[in-house]
């Protein structure tokens, strides 16, 4: 299997500035170039068909309905597995898989991972084409997972205009799944987040069948006055707090500067209410974030026992970084945005898409295997490859470019809105699916000029110039 190592954002609705539910994540692997690709699924209805992975052969018979739904997977699935990774279904329902978390060698002791279970590779594949609200996913997952078995820790999530789930697997077969407070956010890196579960409270918690029977069986709860599910099942340890805890730490810092804590703290909460309302940009921010303005920026100037002490967030083998919003204040036709960076995020912008499409344009469905400027994926590689290799002569060029792009794309959705508030049905997603191609062209304009001019500066920066008479 893949091994990922992600961060989580998770904003609810009166958490937002604008109402809006957002989910986010990045999408790391440990290699810096593992091509994507961003599509739609058509709609499916009777088909026959067997999914099989590539990755760990785990084998299934896929329904014969499904919805449109939009993805981010690998470009060469029979090689790579197929990583959809994330996306909405045309029922504004989204799905970001996976956040890799670790149970602790004690639970899985009694619970081992199942090897051609159902993982990160197949996930949303077997899940968000079928599903109709954010619960439902987690209940329908849930059942796959009672069902097949997980080959992996996995946190799951998904959310629809109302509700925002965050679902982790972290043993073969149990799980707990928390609903995010809507005036609550939450951040998790890789280490198992939930804390105490009410098992009272069905509105606001699900769980696998039987797991307060095995914690107490097999002696697994340390502190039994509550029902801790990090203690229980998640690991606490030095690869955490180096690894993990820190990223976690700088997104509450971001969003609650005002309370100090420990970047290495076993005890960081899941559940948080930040000092102020959070915006689409804020949640791109932290996902773009390498401890910014702290000792701990590995571009910074402190000593290297600070600088390169923590693993950052954006990271040059962040595959793609999302944000899926589903706003409350307009039409639910197009209220589902993609919001896609295929770059470093610290030196790229996140593009919207408007959900309710037929297609993406081809620079981004038909990513070459190798670097190609035509292609999305590259060209935002390629920028962010020029901006670190001479960081400090082209970071604030690099933060001027993508500081105007938020500013256009900003107002290019609110144009779209406007032009599409009279349209529906198959005139309002074909108006969608044509506007979302010409943001992606405008993008390529703004970004190419951009590199272009990276690369202009760059030939005034060899290292092998010296001064010389003009008349020699």
């Amino acid at each position: 299997m893949t091994e990922k190592a992600c961060t989580t954002v998770l904003v609810g609705k009166n958490a937002s500035i604008d109402g809006s539910t957002m989910v986010a994540r990045n999408d790391d692997t440990f290699l810096p170039l593992a091509p994507h690709r961003f599509y739609m699924h058509p709609a499916e209805s009777n088909v026959d068909e067997t999914i099989v992975s590539s990755q760990n052969g785990f084998t299934a018979k896929l329904p014969k309905n499904g919805y449109r739904h939009s993805a981010v997977p690998n470009i060469d699935p029979d090689k790579d597995g197929i990583y959809d990774e994330s996306g909405f279904n045309e029922k504004n329902v989204a799905m970001s898989a996976t956040e890799s978390v670790y149970g602790n060698p004690k639970s899985l002791a009694y619970d081992p991972l199942v090897e051609n279970g159902l993982a990160e590779d197949t996930m949303p594949t077997m899940v968000l084409p079928y599903i109709n609200s954010a619960r439902e996913g987690v209940e329908y997952l849930g059942k796959l997972i009672a069902q097949y078995g997980s080959p992996e820790g996995n946190g799951v999530i998904f959310s629809d205009k109302n509700d925002v789930w965050y679902m982790e697997i972290v043993t073969g077969h149990h799980w707990v799944a928390q609903r995010i407070p809507d005036d609550s956010y939450a951040v998790a890196a890789n280490q198992v987040a939930i804390q105490e579960v009410d098992f009272s409270d069905n509105d606001n918690f699900m769980w696998s069948a039987g797991i307060q029977e095995f914690v107490s069986e097999h002696h697994l709860n340390a502190h039994p006055e509550g029902f801790n599910f990090r203690r229980i099942f998640g690991t606490d340890n030095e690869k955490d707090r180096h690894y993990n805890t820190s990223r976690v730490w700088y997104g509450q810092h971001y969003l609650n500067p005002e309370i100090e804590q420990d970047p290495q703290s076993s005890d960081l909460p899941f559940i948080c209410k930040a000092s102020r309302k959070i915006a689409v940009e804020d949640v791109e921010y932290i996902l773009s974030s390498h401890y910014n303005e702290t000792k701990y920026d590995p571009f910074g100037h402190a000593d290297d026992k600070d600088r390169l002490k923590f693993r950052p967030i954006s990271m040059n083998r962040t595959q793609n970084s999302h944000v899926l919003q589903i706003r409350n204040d307009v039409p639910e036709e197009r209220a589902a945005i993609f919001w896609l960076n295929f770059g470093v995020p610290a030196f790229s912008p996140y593009v919207p898409f408007f959900n309710n499409a037929t297609d993406t344009d081809p620079s981004y469905s038909q990513t070459a295997p190798t670097m190609n400027l035509d292609d999305a994926y590259w060209m935002y590689r390629a920028v962010g490859s020029v901006v670190e290799g001479h960081y400090s002569h082209f970071i604030q060029t690099n933060v001027d470019y993508v500081t105007a792009s938020q500013e256009y794309l900003r107002t290019r959705v609110a144009e779209i809105d406007e032009a599409a508030k009279n349209l529906s049905g198959d005139e309002l997603t074909s108006f969608l699916t044509k506007a979302n191609h010409e943001t992606v062209k405008a993008m390529k304009t703004r970004t190419m000029d951009h590199f272009n001019g990276l690369l202009a500066t760059g030939l005034t920066l060899s290292r092998l110039t010296f001064n010389m008479d003009k008349n020699l």
